[in-house]
């Protein structure tokens, strides 16, 4: 089983990337990313709900009132805010940028932990800094990718076509000519969807404390979501055609979605967790921005800035430098750390 866990995140971050390609084209020919969360949602709920009775049913009984008061105020304000600002960011960005943005959310809950004071800074402690400076790092690479995306990086073109996929990228950027600014208001919108998941990661781990059955709080949590997209989608757009489906990508992307790219693949890293801890998890963060570079260049003819390459790098560099602290911290006490004193 050694190499298993490792070949399964591989797997895991694939999918994201796959997840984030057919998203992509689906948004692309119109579909409401309302409808697009709603289906998604209800869909994961449905591939875990057999899995939470046969693991979790034991832990029911233990679900109090506050707990659910919890989970509740943890979907709005972290799962369905994240998901907002991130669909509607993505819909005016590429699956790269916002893959290698995406990589802010160690950082920045490292950030809000700190703030909380749920997380100690421990400056004279070399793990620390470390932390400190992979923050910093992670958040300059975001401006990077915010304020200087100039001039476009020759690549040789893709030897791969995927005509669907060709048509749907082409009519989107034509609609798109002229309207792309300095900053991309679909990059801080996919910024700000990492603020609000960081939060809710935060709140996450004191709810999971009180409630260890996080198969039955996904599903709780994906159908609050699910329901609450459903209403924003009515009071939005009350024709039923925006909820049609069809046979095509949109259809294939809402099961996709739901099935693997939030069903399955959490299945997977709740496995992994388990056996190697969440650390080896979130290491494997930065697979899915590769994954999602190659894609977008073979299928979508995604074209990459000379500013997005170098902040995607500072931000792959920043989450290594925070996650290489949290595991110095993790095994050797701040007391005994480089002559550390007490956490500043």
């Amino acid at each position: 089983m050694g190499c298993l866990p490792t070949l399964a995140m591989l797997a895991v971050q694939a999918g994201f990337a796959g997840m984030n390609l057919l998203s992509k084209l689906s948004l692309d020919t119109g579909m409401s990313p309302f409808v697009l969360i709603a289906c998604r949602s209800f869909i994961a709920a449905g591939v875990l709900a057999p899995i939470a009775l046969y693991y979790e049913r034991n832990l029911w009984a233990t679900m109090s009132r506050r707990v659910i008061l919890e989970i509740f105020i943890s979907s709005t304000l972290g799962m369905s805010l994240s998901e907002l600002l991130y669909f509607l960011g993505f819909q005016s960005t590429t699956p790269t940028v916002a893959s290698a943005l995406g990589n802010l959310v160690p950082a920045l809950t490292f950030l809000i932990a700190a703030a909380a004071k749920v997380e100690t800074l421990r400056l004279k402690t070399r793990a620390g800094q470390a932390k400190v400076a992979g923050t910093v790092v992670c958040l300059g690479g975001s401006m990077v990718m915010l304020l200087c995306k100039g001039p476009l990086l020759r690549i040789w073109a893709s030897p791969l076509h995927w005509r669907y996929a060709e048509e749907i990228a082409a009519a989107a950027a034509s609609k798109a000519t002229g309207s792309r600014s300095a900053v991309s208001v679909g990059d801080v919108l996919i910024i700000l969807s990492c603020v609000a998941w960081a939060g809710w990661l935060v709140q996450q781990n004191e709810t999971s404390q009180r409630f260890a059955a996080p198969y039955t709080s996904t599903i709780i949590m994906s159908l609050i979501v699910g329901v609450e997209f459903a209403v924003v989608s009515a009071a939005v757009d009350r024709r039923a055609a925006v909820w049609e489906l069809g046979s095509g990508i949109r259809l294939y992307s809402v099961l996709y979605m739901g099935i693997v790219g939030w069903g399955a693949t959490f299945v997977v890293m709740t496995w992994c967790i388990k056996l190697r801890g969440p650390l080896f998890v979130s290491m494997f963060n930065p697979v899915v921005l590769v994954v999602c570079a190659v894609l977008g260049w073979a299928f979508l003819g995604e074209k990459i800035h000379l500013g997005d390459a170098v902040g995607s790098v500072l931000i792959v560099a920043g989450l290594y430098m925070v996650l290489w602290g949290k595991a110095r911290e993790a095994r050797k006490p701040a007391h005994v750390e480089d002559g550390a004193g007490a956490g500043v």
